[in-house]
């Protein structure tokens, strides 16, 4: 399959059902895998999302592909010129083939008066920690133990 080019599409109040209903299918693997029921978004309620979705500092983007909505990233503004991707999903079917790269790269287009960028990933899970390694992204020692076997981690990006 040709590596097409991803556009971003700002999500509102009225899409809260399609972002939670894709969200529990993009983490529900993780959530099967470390059974983090209090801190996985697949096992967030609707209604988390809804809040997050009426904050003022909170932009939603539907990642689409070719007009088809293939994951979702949250941007969350901390400061004047500090973001933070919140979350980043790309459904199962539409990983690996890069629309991840490209969408982290728009999303930063978008916020031209952004200085610094944060994010955080699960510590263990080597794959997702390297793409945002390669994005750009550096480690900022912080280390949050979920688990025995699942610690959250801290990446920051200074642009």
């Amino acid at each position: 399959m040709e590596n097409l080019e991803v556009s971003l599409v700002k999500a509102d109040m009225k899409d809260c059902w399609q972002i939670y209903e894709m969200q529990v299918e993009s983490f529900k693997d993780l959530l099967d895998k470390y059974k983090d029921y209090d801190t996985n978004p697949a096992a967030e309620p609707l209604e988390r999302t809804e809040q997050r979705m009426a904050l003022d500092v909170v932009d939603y983007y539907f990642i689409c592909l070719d007009g088809k909505k293939i994951g979702v990233l949250r941007v969350v503004q901390l400061d004047e010129d500090v973001f933070r991707i919140g979350m980043i999903f790309i459904l199962p079917e539409y990983q690996g083939k890069g629309y991840g790269k490209q969408s982290i790269l728009k999303t930063e287009m978008l916020y031209p008066n952004a200085k610094k960028w944060e994010l955080t990933t699960i510590k263990q899970e080597i794959k997702l920690c390297h793409f945002y390694e390669l994005m750009g992204y550096e480690t900022t020692g912080e280390e949050t133990e979920i688990q025995d076997d699942m610690a959250i981690i801290g990446y920051t990006k200074y642009l």
